[in-house]
């Protein structure tokens, strides 16, 4: 049986893109009523959700409307691209093993929400990709996969920021394909 996934983004969608268009994807949601990804969803016709933490009582009942989100639509893996909240307890105890996220730096390397920046702020020769199982910590669970991202002569922030973007639209659907996600 085909495995069902849901994305979670909360700013550009970009990395939702990319799966999208690769493989079919039951819907997007977003913690961002504005966010763009909402609006990528709607041009490839992939049904979205959006509600936002301060719209609840707390943190646990925003998570048990995820919650009961993923359970209606029979969710088996939650793809996290640039999601910027914190999993919660809530949240893991119903999904944990079935949540992953990608993040821009070669863990443990950088976690947390400027991978990017941080490494080029600390002078680093490379940085680069990690996709890895969501746990309790920030970015701290077991890794699937990983890829450096050298930091070239004449790179500026820019530059370099656009190669660790590029490997992870190359690195999610790998990914993808090696956890048994059928393509469309």
């Amino acid at each position: 049986m085909a495995k069902r996934i849901a994305v979670f983004a909360s700013g550009n969608g970009s990395n939702f893109q990319v799966i999208a268009e690769q493989f079919p994807v039951e819907f997007v949601f977003s913690d961002h009523r504005d966010a763009y990804v909402l609006e990528r969803a709607k041009n490839l016709g992939v049904a979205s959700h959006a509600f936002e933490l301060k719209e609840f009582d707390n943190k646990e009942a925003y998570e048990e409307a995820i919650v009961k989100l993923l359970d209606e639509h029979q969710i088996d893996l939650v793809c996290l691209a640039g999601y910027m909240k914190i999993v919660g307890p809530t949240l893991l105890a119903a999904y944990e093993g079935r949540i992953i996220n990608i993040h821009p730096a070669y863990l443990p390397e950088f976690p947390g929400a400027h991978g990017i920046e941080d490494a080029w702020n600390a002078g680093v020769d490379q940085s680069g990709v990690t996709i890895h199982w969501v746990d309790s910590g920030v970015d701290t669970g077991k890794v699937i996969k990983q890829v450096r991202v050298p930091r070239l002569e004449g790179d500026t922030l820019d530059t370099f920021e656009t190669r660790i973007h590029e490997t992870e639209y190359k690195l999610y659907p790998e990914v993808l394909d090696s956890l048994g996600v059928a393509r469309k």
